[in-house]
């Protein structure tokens, strides 16, 4: 095949694909179709193609403590661990980079994941989110892309400042979070002064059947910290587990780190009209339309006993919800129910929830049996089939999902807004001082300045000259460049 001749995208069984950019879903807001097989293909093997470190949020710390809850929330949600005011929940945390391998320096700039697991009366609770409100893409389609270019180069095997930019510089949804992420906040002092997020937008329902959607905010107790990066480069240098030591000295002193839990609430009929697509996970939802209203604290007060058993064996799942929590449209969240589950299923083995980190307080009851590494009895001689007539575990209607409305052909189509340049430019101009804005734009010089061709370079400076004029400005002036006469 000649360099000019045009290259056609397949699946794995050589189809050809017509969109890799937006997945199928009912309508514009979805949610996403498990008939979108180039989706599920796409997520199935990026799950599977590295053994046996996670693909992503391969280095971590965790600790146990337990949740309270206090403040009254049951006229929102009928969540049995948040029915009452001073009611405790046993938890636990993993904290971990992202792009990063098992080996990695702590101090580096990059996303924070923060993956919280409820131990509730109804079964295990898993919110995992970062320590960001939004992120880079909104549609799973893209996820495995948008990681390749984060991971090692396949030719060079070293990171690629070429693939990172030019990705990002074709896709403008990522502007707000690498904004954050080139911002101060960045690179966090420690994991007890930073604070999470849940992300994407979740729903609530209460015992009356009536439903709202929220957004969760983990603030720490402990107040907002971060690290200068020439300081973080030396750290990384010198002490490439910082963080992990940071958090586990700070507990085995005694000095529990503590966060308070707050929520945005969204009535579900304002989701419908909304200024902002409320289920867009690379938008904020502004604080003066929904103000924080809060929940709980949670507390970390024990370390664990062995790190392969608790903290690299711990699974989770944003598909592990309880009666009164349920998944909205999101698309991004729509497409990680299905694909943690299975990156699971093939990292750890199928009865990973076996596993006395992941076991729920409550018994479980179900027709799983067999697999590898089955560890209980296997169900014993019970039946192993539903429906049946002897006795064997049967569903509750009343936890079934709340059913929402869709509508709209069934296609890949992006979300209806375009808008990237919105949020990450009042961030830039309404948040940030003049000093934060210098860093900022220090800091995305220094990333850019590696970049072998212009035009990526240019591409990028011109959404940047997008979301500010300023920021674009400066930027190609660090870079000794000109703002393209195009995004003027």
């Amino acid at each position: 095949m000649s360099q000019n001749e045009k290259k056609y995208l397949t699946t794995a069984s050589g189809a050809p694909v017509g969109d890799n950019q937006n997945s199928i879903t009912a309508g514009h807001r979805g949610p996403t179709l498990i008939q979108d097989v180039h989706l599920l293909e796409k997520l199935a093997h990026f799950n599977r193609e590295r053994i046996p470190e996670r693909v992503v949020h391969a280095k971590g710390a965790g600790a146990h403590g337990y949740f309270e809850v206090t403040n009254d929330v049951s006229k929102y949600t009928k969540a049995d661990f948040l029915s009452e005011v001073g009611k405790k929940t046993p938890m636990f945390i993993r904290f971990s980079t992202v792009a990063g391998e098992l080996g990695s320096a702590d101090t580096v700039r990059d996303p924070r994941g923060f993956a919280v697991k409820f131990y509730t009366e109804e079964g295990n609770y898993d919110l995992v989110g970062n320590n960001t409100p939004v992120f880079f893409i909104r549609d799973a389609i893209k996820f495995p892309d948008f990681i390749h270019t984060q991971k090692r180069n396949p030719k060079t095997h070293r990171k690629d400042v070429n693939a990172i930019w030019d990705f990002w510089s074709l896709s403008p949804e990522s502007l707000h979070q690498i904004t954050i992420l080139h911002s101060d906040r960045g690179i966090p002092a420690t994991l007890r002064h930073m604070n999470g997020y849940g992300s994407h937008t979740f729903k609530w329902t209460n015992a009356n059947g009536e439903s709202v959607f929220v957004k969760y905010h983990f603030k720490t107790d402990q107040g907002t910290k971060n690290l200068d990066a020439d300081l973080a480069d030396k750290l990384a240098g010198e002490n490439a587990d910082y963080h992990l030591e940071d958090l586990y000295n700070s507990i085995e002193d005694g000095n529990f780190p503590t966060w308070t839990l707050k929520v945005q609430i969204m009535p579900e009929e304002d989701a419908k009209n909304y200024r902002l697509d409320p289920f867009d996970v690379t938008k904020v939802w502004p604080h003066e339309d929904y103000p924080l209203v809060e929940v709980g604290r949670m507390v970390l007060d024990r370390n664990p006993e062995n790190y392969f058993a608790e903290v690299e064996q711990a699974a989770f799942s944003p598909g592990h919800f309880v009666p009164g929590i349920e998944a909205s449209p999101d698309k991004m969240l729509q497409g990680r129910l299905f694909a943690y589950s299975d990156a699971h299923r093939y990292r750890v083995g199928a009865n990973h929830e076996l596993l006395p980190i992941n076991r729920p307080k409550v018994e479980a009851n179900n027709y799983q049996r067999d697999g590898y590494m089955r560890t209980d009895s296997n169900g014993g001689g019970s039946v192993n089939y539903e429906p049946n007539s002897f006795q064997g575990p049967k569903e509750t209607p009343e936890n079934k999902t709340t059913p929402f409305e869709v509508s709209g052909f069934a296609d890949s189509v992006s979300y209806d807004s375009e808008d990237h340049f919105s949020q990450p430019g009042a961030l830039f101009r309404d948040v940030m001082s003049e000093d934060e804005r210098t860093r900022l734009i220090k800091n995305f010089a220094d990333h850019m300045r590696d970049v072998e061709r212009d035009d990526i370079k240019l591409r990028q400076i011109g959404l940047f000259y997008k979301v500010d004029p300023e920021l674009g400005t400066r930027i190609a002036e660090e870079l000794g460049l000109s703002v393209p006469e195009t995004a003027k």
